[in-house]
């Protein structure tokens, strides 16, 4: 499995970004695929998760309504669109997949691969 994140960047307070995760290496639906973070001096955490075997998708409350999860499967790519984002979204992203699928959820350690990550900085 291979997973190349890219699209972070510095955006002022209430702008967006857009995050690209190109994947390969594996096939089928059988797969959970997500973006964690990473803010210094903290925890990685889930920020959002699509559940390709039955399409459900998940959202950390700190994002719903800001952030969409989508998928292009013709470029094997997966994005998330991030609006109206906040000083508090600075982070290191990372895209990660849980195949075959074990768990379904967007638990940072129920994914075993995982991206490098792209920075998000966010400014006041």
């Amino acid at each position: 499995v291979q997973l190349q994140a890219s699209g972070g960047g510095l955006v002022q307070a209430g702008g967006s970004l857009t995050l690209s995760c190109a994947k390969s290496g594996f096939s089928g639906h059988d797969y959970a695929i997500g973006w964690f973070r990473q803010a210094p001096g903290q925890e990685r955490e889930g920020v959002s998760c699509f559940i390709d075997l039955d399409r459900s998708t998940y959202y950390a409350d700190s994002v719903k309504g800001r952030f969409t999860i989508s998928k292009d499967s013709a470029k094997n790519t997966v994005y998330l669109q991030m609006n109206s984002l906040k000083p508090e979204d600075t982070g290191i992203y990372y895209c990660a997949v849980d195949w075959p699928l074990i768990a379904s959820n967007c638990r940072p350690s129920d994914f075993r691969s995982w991206g490098q990550g792209t920075l998000v900085t966010v400014s006041s």
